[in-house]
């Protein structure tokens, strides 16, 4: 069994919820993360607005496999693509080229988009319900700390998410890092 069981209910209620436009809680590797469907406009800014975040940063996509990552991002040559995909799944998120096609609201003011597949088996269990990526930050506001129990989003957060999945961070003590897909640079460590 699973550090973090999620039941076939809960899955269909988190997934309703984000065909519904809504915006759900989870735990991931580090923190609670805010997620919604990232090809719905309206459920994206109304995310933003939630944790007070400005579009022109651009937000995080996770998946469970880079398959679900694909459509918005470009393929870079084979071994940048080797070394990025030998670090997942895990807590490494990398910027990648924004397909022309990929929202704005993703991207923000960059032509790349941070991606992740997630290694977090609730979270993974989310995106195969799912069937697809989904929007990660943090849930808190700006500069506050992030929410690490499910008890705490409530606390971080004005707004509330129409969910809380609850369950346990996997307990790293700092959020991703982030890398340059083209140099390998770390960008957050």
């Amino acid at each position: 069994m699973s550090p973090n069981p999620i039941s076939v209910t809960r899955l269909a209620l988190a997934r309703h919820w984000l065909h519904a436009g809504g915006i759900i809680a989870y735990p991931t590797e580090a923190v609670y993360g805010l997620g919604c469907d990232p090809r719905n406009g309206a459920a994206v800014k109304r995310l933003l607005a939630m944790k007070q975040r400005p579009q022109h940063k651009g937000l995080i996509l996770i998946a469970d496999r880079f398959e679900a990552l694909a459509p918005y991002v470009h393929l870079l040559d084979a071994e940048r693509m080797a070394e990025i995909r030998a670090s997942w799944p895990g807590p490494n998120t990398w910027l990648l080229p924004a397909r022309e096609t990929t929202p704005d609201w993703l991207t923000g003011s960059h032509r790349t988009l941070a991606v992740r597949v997630t290694a977090h088996p609730l979270a993974a269990a989310l995106c195969r319900a799912w069937g697809g990526a989904l929007v990660s930050t943090s849930a808190n506001l700006g500069s506050r700390p992030p929410a690490r129990r499910a008890l705490e989003v409530r606390w971080r957060l004005t707004m509330q998410p129409d969910l809380i999945v609850a369950g346990a961070c996997a307990g790293s003590d700092r959020p991703s890092t982030i890398r340059d897909g083209l140099s390998g640079r770390l960008l957050r460590g």
